[in-house]
This record gives C-alpha cells, sequence and structure tokens, in this order.
C-alpha cells in the first residue's frame, strides 16, 4: 500500500490518498477547496495513473469536507462517512464561515454509513473501520493491518489529541478511544494524522502528553 499527503486548506488539514498494486485508490478526508488545491490532487492521480473508487472520510467537520463533492462528482465515486456526524455534515457551510473560511459545494448525503461498519475495500486493500468517538460522536479511524498503518483523522496527533470542545465533543470519549481502541494495536503501528506529522503508536504512547499522563494514572478520563 502507498500514502501520499496533500496538505490543503486553510486549516492545513492533511488529505490522503492510498493505492496499491491495482491502482485503485481511496481518497481519505478530502481537504481541497481551491481550483488550485483540486489541480494539484487531479494532477498526483493523473500522474501516478491512479483510479479513484472512494471518498472516505474520518469525521464530518468542515476542513475534511472541503473537496469531497468536487471529488466525487470528477471521478465518479461515493462518500463514506459515519451517520453519527451527519448533522456536521449538514452544518458544514455555516461551520466554515464561522472560521472565517469560504467553502464550496458540500457533499450532499452520506452514500456508505461507517456507523457500525467493520471495512471498507479498494483494490487489493481492506481498510479496518475503529470506532473513535470523541473528537465528534462519529468519528473513526482506519487501519490497514498488513502495512501496520493507522490513520487516525482529529482524535490523536503527533504529542496531541484533537479538540474535544466543539459540537459533540468529549474529552473521557476521545480518551477512551485512544486508550482502549489505538495504543492496543502495538507501539510499531505508523499512524497518520489529520493535520500534522505522522507518528507512531509507541512515539505516542511515550511522548505525548495527553496519553502519558492517563497511562501514569495522573488523571481520570473515565468521569
Amino acid at each position: 500500500m502507498k500514502i501520499a499527503r496533500l496538505i490543503f486548506n486553510p486549516i492545513q488539514e492533511n488529505t490522503y490518498i492510498v493505492w496499491d498494486s491495482t491502482l485503485e485508490a481511496a481518497i481519505i478526508d478530502a481537504g481541497n477547496m481551491s481550483e488550485r488545491e483540486n489541480d494539484v490532487l487531479e494532477k498526483f492521480i493523473a500522474d501516478n495513473g491512479l483510479k479513484p473508487v472512494v471518498a472516505i472520510n474520518t469525521h464530518g467537520h468542515f476542513d475534511h469536507l472541503l473537496g469531497v463533492a468536487h471529488v466525487c462528482e470528477r471521478y465518479g465515486v461515493e462518500f463514506a462517512l459515519s451517520s453519527k456526524d451527519e448533522f456536521l455534515l449538514k452544518n458544514a457551510v455555516t461551520s466554515a464561515e464561522l472560521f472565517g473560511v469560504r467553502s464550496g459545494a458540500m457533499p450532499e448525503k452520506i452514500d456508505i454509513d461507517l456507523d457500525g461498519r467493520e471495512s471498507i475495500t479498494f483494490g487489493d486493500t481492506t481498510l479496518q473501520i475503529i470506532s473513535t468517538p470523541g473528537h465528534t460522536p462519529g468519528h473513526v479511524a482506519l487501519y490497514e493491518p498488513q502495512s501496520k498503518v493507522l490513520f487516525t483523522g482529529d482524535t490523536l496527533f503527533r504529542e496531541s489529541i484533537g479538540r474535544t470542545d466543539l459540537p459533540g465533543g468529549d474529552y473521557s470519549w476521545i480518551m477512551r478511544s485512544i486508550i482502549d481502541n489505538l495504543l492496543p494495536l502495538g507501539d510499531e503501528v505508523k499512524i497518520y494524522p489529520g493535520h500534522g506529522d505522522d507518528s507512531t503508536i509507541g512515539h505516542e504512547s511515550m511522548y505525548n502528553p495527553f496519553v502519558v499522563e492517563v497511562l501514569n494514572d495522573e488523571v481520570n478520563y473515565k468521569n
């Protein structure tokens, strides 16, 4: 499995293009919002001979949705998101405006509901879907066990975690998601977050202050 990271929009969101030997590709969290960014995305896809077959979102915040409608229309693909984040999708344009971002078209509906779904496949690659609520109610992570690659969206960053002060956010749940659902995958697992640089589960277990204070029983995250 191959991975490319493209950084888009004023929020500096990580859009991932993921593909395998079949050249079928998934676009994760398409954040492209301008003609220039659309051209960057399309050029990469064309230069590598890729065939996008699905647009997958880890969650429903506007900065991860800005390019989804364009991707779906340009490549004729379906849009995958948890229905628990549908309320965020419906309010994405307003949310963008509150952050001073002028958005274009947003996806009108969810084609593939990730809520309760165990996996999603493109080419010869199957991504396991791991429920990681906390940043948003329907947040998911995407895990490819053979490559030991984990797309964490805005749940787990390099030495930080996602915000929980936005609508639908919950500190207790995001820490449960990290401690119970992500850390057990193993120290060697490489994480690709929704913002910032990549990392590993092992690094976050040692150096992420939010994780370390929980592992050291310095805070009670279950209340």
